[in-house]
């Protein structure tokens, strides 16, 4: 795929799947600034949003400013905790709304998850708003059909090193 500097490009990141892949995968922590840096690929950033969960202990205090100090506009809800001790915590609809609300402003849509759910809204993109979409992930935990989908994919997977921090 061919991208330009004159491209603008929205990079839209599931914090939460890329946070549990590299701890289950690699036990390692996710280095978003070089994430961000090989998604814009020298095109024209027109917004970067992180979309996080916060528990009660707002533990995740730091990880939340290093994100904004890198670039990030920072989105972040409460983890819900259900009677009996269930707990949800994602933020697929918000980021697809985003996506769409932001579509008319871009070029290119990146969207950093391995998630699966985001086919319907990559088709959409695509088809209705004229969008080049491409995924960044983890190939080893990425949806097939996400990759088939997408215009480009980038595999983290290939080179772990620069994509995480032990």
């Amino acid at each position: 795929m061919i991208k330009h500097p004159e491209q603008r490009v929205g990079v839209f990141v599931d914090s939460q799947n890329m946070y549990h892949t590299a701890k289950n995968l690699y036990r390692a922590k996710v280095n978003f600034k070089e994430i961000l840096k090989t998604a814009i690929a020298g095109r024209r950033l027109v917004r970067a949003v992180a979309y996080v969960i916060e528990s009660k202990s707002h533990e995740e205090a730091g990880f939340f400013d290093a994100l904004d100090k890198q670039g990030f506009e920072v989105k972040s809800k409460e983890l819900q905790v259900f009677f009996g001790g269930a707990k949800k915590g994602d933020w697929d609809i918000g980021m697809a709304i985003d996506t769409v609300k932001m579509a008319d402003k871009l070029d290119c849509v990146i969207l950093v998850t391995g998630d699966g759910d985001f086919i319907p809204l990559i088709r959409y993109l695509k088809e209705n708003k004229g969008c080049l979409v491409e995924v960044v992930a983890f190939s080893k935990t990425t949806s097939t059909k996400l990759i088939e989908e997408a215009d480009d994919f980038t595999d983290l997977g290939a080179n772990p090193k620069k994509y995480l921090i032990k």
